[in-house]
């Protein structure tokens, strides 16, 4: 013990105590989806905090040097018998934490270090406890599974008039005082009468009697008995006709004697009521195909993924994502890369943990002993993509937090990131990189203007009007109408059918532009504007806008069906640029031009800062000044919004007249950036290129240890503002490069000397016919972006397959009518 005592005294400079703030993952492995549960358990490094399995532990010692790591194993304990079955709910592991010296794995434990000098064994022990209570990454992201909609403060609740009529409630046994019904009861707030909720389109519910007091009182505020707790309540306004916040619930509970510190939930929450009835009905049994026994699959490629909370948008793009050879091909070469030196990469981890079928095993019994059940559960054990959606959260304002998300919104986010990770080399994301023609013809002087674009995803607008339903929609509204009036309960829900061709025929469609500023009769007049595919990708990305906003700018989702082909023709959508005999308006006051890049800037919020100027267009890397219709920026000032804003918008959308700008200042309200001065791509020098710009000696010492020059280890770092992870991925990407790179003195190759400097390369497609055929879909259940559920099936083998997290079946019944992103891939003949 004392040769070990000496080892720990050599090392202790390097065995830190996590502070505040440190991310100690401490369960998962780095570079693999091992945990303290696999076989070897995990090893934390007691100075970097990564953990790392069994089997790179001594690979990540020889490279950084360093000796001491924490041991965690965990090994499942045996279920308690109690009367009736097993107990499932006690502590399922049993724990053992010990150091591990390397790189002779000399062991020491709690006890040992009690014979240890005082200086190594307080050391040694305040980072043993502080390793063990700190908060793991993991649990940080951890949150409940499904995040219903934001609740408003009611406009009632801080002048809510109560009645001092002597009632008190309490705090069980209660029954509606019409029907005597003892469940889904509501005490209103104004006079504490007790009485059951709504009755719901199936039967269930109650029998309108708390709605019907309202009517006859008009007193606004209930809540619901049964789900009050020292958190707070389900308080529903009548008036407001919505689930509200009551800032004096504890103050207006005590009124009629309800102690609310002292109260228990026993009844189901609205939020819980919500979820139980749509898997019950609608389009949550139907995507999830709840009602069918669903054949469980595993294997490389059939891996699950475990919900984080919320996660279910990550989880179903990125298993649709590693389905395409790009991403497949790019993330297997990066992580084999990372493997050898030991550097982690969460994105290229994550594809090869779903791709191996390493992990793709069936999640343990919930007690061993128990009988086993008739019907295949299908759940995995899966793997927890903790790093990676830290990692692309990391500064976003939405995808940092635990709320649910867009998936659409999501997909451009990561395509964005990729997209400023693999400036050159391999990049995955032109897959699904296209071209659109933009043709705009002033209707007085019928002369024509060319623009184009880059675009990912192809947005398939939705005809209401079209449905082929239409007697049946207007029968079931007249019904739900006269329900809310009678007090009856609502009909079932009837679901528009809307054919394909017609959400088709509607894209197509040429749009009207009433206020387009012509350069040919230097003044406003009507235009119509066309739009086409300049380019066909290999994978075509179609969203269906399901999501759009009433006539009370209130967002709502479209409940329809639309029949989605297996194989879809786009030949016929081919732009073909001027016509013979066409004139072209002049460029008296020319539009900047839109580039395929601005506008992906455009779509993602983000208009280019010091960190990230990768997506501009080399085109516009001028230093000009825009010509700006002062008359549209005038009218969207007039509006309300900030002039910069209004100026961005003018300048995006080409001078394209006010409908377009406003569209666009509606899409980018919530940027970070919105009302921030405009800088123009271009005018401001790009991180990196100065050769006086210092770079971090320990990032340098880290890159060259892999095996790199100090100067190849320098360009990477400045081409990457100083960001390792980045600098590592970038050095990687340009190895054909770094190869043939001569270096100056200066520290500078050639080919940055800014005499010998080429202009950058446009923006790159690959074109081909226009002919696809479907191979995965992901479908959203609920009424918005920010709350309820994502799935996918993808087309596996000829199979379909469905990815529920972390169920994985083969799918029976794929819902493809219902999908809410559609992926396509090129048919080759």
């Amino acid at each position: 013990m004392a040769e070990v005592s000496e080892v720990l005294m050599s090392v202790l400079s390097t065995i830190r105590v996590p502070r505040p703030g440190d991310r100690v993952h401490k369960d998962e492995c780095a570079l693999s989806f091992s945990s303290p549960e696999s076989e070897g358990g995990l090893y934390v490094c007691m100075n970097s905090f990564l953990g790392f399995g069994s089997q790179y532990v001594d690979r990540h010692h020889t490279r950084s040097g360093q000796r001491a790591y924490l041991h965690i194993s965990r090994t499942r304990k045996a279920p308690v018998s109690i009367e009736g079955g097993f107990n499932v709910e006690q502590e399922q592991y049993e724990e053992e934490v010990k150091v591990v010296l390397f790189p002779d794995r000399q062991e020491v434990t709690s006890d040992d270090l009690a014979t240890m000098p005082d200086l190594v064994r307080e050391r040694v022990s305040l980072a043993m406890a502080g390793l063990m209570s700190a908060d793991s990454v993991s649990h940080a992201l951890q949150v409940q599974q499904w995040d219903g909609e934001v609740r408003a403060e009611s406009r009632h609740a801080v002048k809510l008039k109560q009645l001092d009529n002597g009632t008190k409630i309490p705090p069980s046994g209660w029954r509606c005082e019409v029907c005597d019904l003892q469940e889904n009861l509501w005490m209103n707030l104004s006079d504490g009468r007790v009485f059951c909720g709504r009755r719901y389109f199936d039967g269930s519910g109650g029998n309108n009697h708390a709605l019907l007091h309202f009517q006859q009182t008009g007193h606004p505020l209930a809540v619901k008995l049964g789900t009050i707790t020292p958190d707070g309540a389900d308080v529903y306004s009548y008036d407001e006709d919505d689930m509200v916040l009551d800032p004096k619930l504890p103050e207006h509970l005590s009124h009629f004697g309800i102690d609310m510190m002292t109260m228990e939930k026993t009844e189901h929450t609205m939020t819980e009521l919500e979820i139980a009835v749509n898997q019950r009905v609608g389009e949550w049994e139907v995507i999830q195909e709840s009602g069918a026994t669903l054949r469980p699959l595993s294997g490389p490629g059939l891996t699950g993924m475990k919900n984080l909370g919320n996660s279910c948008y990550l989880n179903s793009v990125m298993q649709v994502l590693f389905t395409v050879p790009d991403f497949q091909s790019k993330s297997v070469t990066v992580y084999h890369f990372y493997l050898l030196v030991c550097v982690p990469d969460s994105t290229a981890k994550l594809g090869y943990g779903l791709l191996s079928g390493e992990y793709s095993k069936p999640a343990p019994d919930p007690g061993e002993g128990s009988e086993p059940s008739s019907e295949p559960r299908g759940d995995q054990v899966g793997i927890a993509a903790r790093m990676f959606k830290a990692l692309v959260g990391r500064g976003h304002p939405e995808f940092s937090t635990n709320r649910q998300q867009d998936a659409q919104e999501f997909l451009l986010h990561f395509i964005n990131m990729v997209e400023r990770n693999c400036r050159s080399g391999v990049n995955p994301s032109e897959a699904f990189r296209f071209l659109v023609e933009e043709r705009i013809v002033c209707q007085q002087s019928q002369k024509a203007k060319y623009t184009q674009r880059v675009d990912y995803i192809l947005q398939l607008p939705v005809p209401m009007d079209q449905a082929t339903n239409t007697e049946e929609l207007q029968e079931a509204e007249r019904r739900r109408e006269e329900a809310d009036s009678s007090g009856a309960p609502p009909p079932a829900p009837v679901r528009a059918c809307i054919p394909f061709t017609a959400c088709m025929a509607a894209l197509s469609e040429p749009e009207t532009l009433t206020d387009f500023w012509s350069s040919a009769a230097q003044a406003k007049t009507t235009a119509t504007k066309t739009t086409r595919f300049a380019s066909f990708p290999d994978h075509m990305v179609i969203q269906v806008k399901k999501f759009t906003f009433g006539q009370d700018w209130v967002p709502k989702k479209l409940d329809v069906s639309i029949d989605v082909p297996d194989t879809l023709d786009l030949t016929a959508l081919r732009g073909t640029g001027q016509q013979p005999g066409e004139e072209l308006l002049p460029e008296v006051a020319p539009p900047p031009l839109m580039t395929p890049d601005v506008e992906v800037k455009g779509i993602l919020g983000s208009h280019g800062n010091e960190e990230d100027d990768s997506l501009y267009s080399p085109l516009l890397c001028q230093s000009v000044s825009p010509v700006l219709d002062d008359s549209t920026v005038s009218q969207l000032c007039e509006m309300g919004f900030p002039l910069e804003a209004c100026r961005k918008a003018v300048y995006y959308t080409g001078n394209t007249g006010i409908d377009a700008a406003m569209n666009w200042v509606m899409g980018h309200m919530d940027d970070p950036d919105f009302s921030a001065p405009m800088v123009l791509p271009g005018t401001s020098s790009a991180p990196g290129t100065t050769p006086t710009e210092s770079v971090s000696e320990e990032h340098l010492a880290t890159i060259v240890s892999m095996g790199f020059s100090r100067d190849q280890a320098t360009r990477a770092l400045r081409a990457t503002s100083n960001v390792l992870e980045r600098a590592v991925d970038w050095i990687f990407s340009h190895l054909d490069d770094l190869e043939s790179m001569e270096v100056s003195e200066g520290g500078r190759s050639a080919a940055e000397s800014e005499g010998s400097r080429e202009p950058p390369p446009g923006p790159k497609v690959r074109d081909g016919p226009g002919k696809y055929e479907l191979f995965a879909f992901i479908s959203h259940m609920g009424t918005s972006t920010m709350c309820g559920h994502y799935v996918c099936h993808i087309k596996k083998d000829q199979q379909w397959v469905i990815f529920n997290d972390q169920k994985v079946c083969a799918s029976e019944k794929p819902p493809k009518d219902l999908g809410y992103l559609y992926f396509y891939r090129r048919v080759t003949e």
